[in-house]
């Protein structure tokens, strides 16, 4: 079975948005992305159940799980019907993120991949961005890929947006890592 649904996890500011927009240019068939940023910026005010700490730590709700949980359902439904799906995501659960994640798509060909970016190099795409609570992109650097399992890992703090996609595209053409 072929790749249909690419799944990318990594810390704020780690390169997932990037390597998606890459991508897309480069793998032979057309692919949609849906990106947890999007979900955040289509909820009422300042996001339902989602809070964001000063110190760039973030708190989510039963009001925010279940709207993200819906969220996830529709993304699958839409795999399921025949598109090709790029997600790009913050597992901050680790391991029970990839689970949920899991069960939802259960039955499509998914190809895990880990985005990676030290937590430094992350914190200074933070600062430049501007449009991120200081603090987030060190805080999840590491802690997103808590038990988490890949089938590629890719690291954004030594390799450019566009080759991680190269790399990205040979798992997904090839259908094995």
């Amino acid at each position: 079975m072929a790749t249909q649904v690419i799944v990318l996890n990594g810390g704020s500011s780690s390169g997932k948005s990037g390597i998606a927009r890459c991508l897309q240019a480069v793998l032979p068939d057309p692919w949609l992305t849906f990106g947890v940023d999007s979900l955040i910026e289509a909820m009422p005010g300042q996001g339902v159940g989602i809070e964001f700490a000063a110190d760039g730590g973030v708190e989510v709700g039963p009001e925010f799980m279940a709207m993200e949980a819906a969220w996830a359902r529709g993304i699958a439904a839409m795999a399921h019907s025949g598109a090709r799906l790029i997600i790009d995501d913050v597992f901050l659960g680790g391991a029970a993120t990839q689970e949920r994640w899991r069960r939802v798509l259960d039955g499509l060909d998914v190809l895990w991949v880990g985005v990676r970016c030290e937590a430094t190099v992350a914190a200074g795409r933070e600062i430049a961005r501007g449009d991120r609570v200081r603090g987030m992109a060190e805080q999840q650097a590491e802690l997103v890929h808590q038990g988490v399992v890949y089938d590629v890992e890719v690291d954004t703090g030594h390799t450019e947006s566009l080759e991680c996609a190269r790399t990205i595209a040979k798992a997904v053409v090839s259908g094995s890592p």
